[in-house]
């Protein structure tokens, strides 16, 4: 945990939210050396991929691959390229 005087996270806002984004390390802002203010980074991004890619570990065989099924049966170009990944 970083500590900042107020007045050095105003003279350096854009590194200090750099140093929040890459190195996840939290600041603490002090005035009149106690501390009034916690800076933490915000929470992690994911793509949709990444968030789904665990999905298959929770369907059953047989109900994953209905819905591979439904999907392929689809009538839709996208649908008939789809691969089995239980395969």
């Amino acid at each position: 945990m970083k500590a900042l005087t107020a007045t050095q996270v105003a003279r350096q806002f854009s590194r200090v939210l750099d140093s929040l984004e890459q190195g996840g390390e939290e600041v603490v802002v002090l005035r009149n050396n106690q501390p009034v203010a916690r800076l933490v980074p915000g929470a992690a991004r994911m793509t949709a991929l990444e968030a789904l890619a665990d999905l298959y570990r929770t369907l059953p065989d047989a109900d994953g691959a209905a819905w591979l099924e439904d999907l392929r049966s689809a009538d839709r170009p996208a649908a008939r390229e789809l691969y089995d990944p239980w395969a």
